[in-house]
């Protein structure tokens, strides 16, 4: 990384400081001063910031998830509660006139006795039965109401419930919101603080350790030949690579900007196989996969609380969108410590022949958020659920 895109990721990420609103006072102790420090120690608090922005990013995406489902359960519950109620409405009217049915035809007098003073016995018989289907009408139409009272009662009270957790979930998304804002202001706040040749002293002590994790990743036998994508597969990754140069924007689904769990679930979205939208929750639910046995389009988890995630492009690299004020961009595999490896389409058939898409000039320029020897991730172990 270059000390331009440094300086470039500096005025990005002020810019979203900007227009994010004020950022709440939180009491935090002041930074040591930035001349105090080795740029090994401003590099590692660098990516430290950058990786807790990447977590409360991701928090706040999977609230998100769980908001617009919220809501849709909401608006179910409320539809079903407004037709519950009409059915009530119409149970009540249906019993109000089968009992004023009954009133005129029966009277206060039993079948019976109506029997016993009848001129016309058989004329009696006749309207008893009638009365008599008349009860059993209205018993039933008692019972259907009683069942409509206790579904209207039900889908209310599961209404409140749902509204209830609804206002929660938004309550807890803006807490999420200001986590992210705050983290970003301390990103700002950093890299104002350096001068240019700190800045340049950084990107090249960050680009030699993202070299040095990658050559200790790929001696390490990690990897093995790249198997070939499926159909899906292949239509995911050159979705991705045609996002390349978009930049980095927290919660961003595209088009215009992404965030890296936005990206690979906006492009296998796109493929035809849609996945779950968080880096979390695509590590624990999609099928794990040994990193020997990677493909094209499988997505590559980061960090042990699984906060970040990358495509597989083969060859050791992958597609990613590596953090605030960088842009989509091909990076080394090992650019961040890997944590293991999912695959969103682990049914379908491998494509008979493969040609990689093109990538463009300057695919690979930019950050990699790396990390230098002391953090280059060893050979993790993967298990297939």
């Amino acid at each position: 990384m270059s000390g331009r895109l440094l300086r470039l990721a500096c005025t990005a990420v002020m810019t979203a400081g900007i227009a994010f609103a004020p950022v709440p006072a939180v009491a935090e102790p002041a930074p040591p001063a930035p001349g105090r420090r080795s740029v090994a120690e401003l590099l590692t608090e660098l990516q430290g910031l950058y990786r807790e922005a990447e977590k409360a990013t991701e928090a706040f995406n999977g609230t998100e998830e769980k908001l617009i489902r919220q809501r849709a359960k909401v608006q179910r519950l409320e539809t079903e509660l407004a037709r519950a109620r009409l059915s009530l409405r119409d149970g009540r009217g249906a019993a109000g006139r089968l009992a004023r049915q009954q009133y005129r035809n029966g009277g206060d007098l039993s079948p019976y006795l109506r029997l016993l003073l009848s001129r016309d016995p058989q004329h009696a018989l006749d309207q008893g039965h009638v009365i008599g289907q008349l009860a059993r009408e209205r018993a039933e139409t008692v019972g259907r109401l009683a069942g409509h009272e206790r579904r209207t009662d039900d889908l209310a009270r599961r209404a409140r419930e749902a509204l209830d957790e609804q206002v929660a979930l938004a309550a807890r998304q803006k807490r999420e919101r200001d986590g992210v804002r705050i983290r970003l202001h301390a990103v700002e706040e950093l890299l104002a603080s350096l001068s240019a040749a700190q800045l340049a002293e950084l990107a090249a002590v960050e680009e030699d350790g993202v070299a040095e994790a990658q050559e200790r990743f790929m001696a390490s036998g990690a990897l093995g030949d790249d198997g070939r994508p499926t159909a899906e597969g292949d239509r995911a990754v050159r979705f991705a690579v045609e996002q390349l140069g978009k930049p980095y924007e927290w919660g961003a689904e595209g088009p215009a900007s992404y965030d890296c769990s936005g990206l690979t679930s906006v492009a296998w979205q796109r493929a035809g196989t849609p996945i779950p939208r968080t880096s979390q929750e695509q590590w624990a639910r999609l099928e794990h996969v040994p990193l020997d046995e990677l493909r094209p389009g499988d997505l590559v988890v980061y960090f042990p609380e699984a906060t970040h995630v990358a495509m597989y492009l083969g060859d050791g690299m992958v597609v990613q969108a590596p953090r605030p004020g960088a842009a989509v961009k091909v990076s080394p595999i090992a650019a961040n410590p890997v944590l293991g490896a999912v695959r969103p389409d682990p049914g379908g058939e491998p494509l008979r022949r493969y040609a990689p898409p093109e990538l463009p000039e300057g695919a690979t320029a930019g950050s990699d958020e790396g990390y230098a020897a002391a953090y280059a991730p060893a050979a993790p172990e993967t298990s297939i659920r």
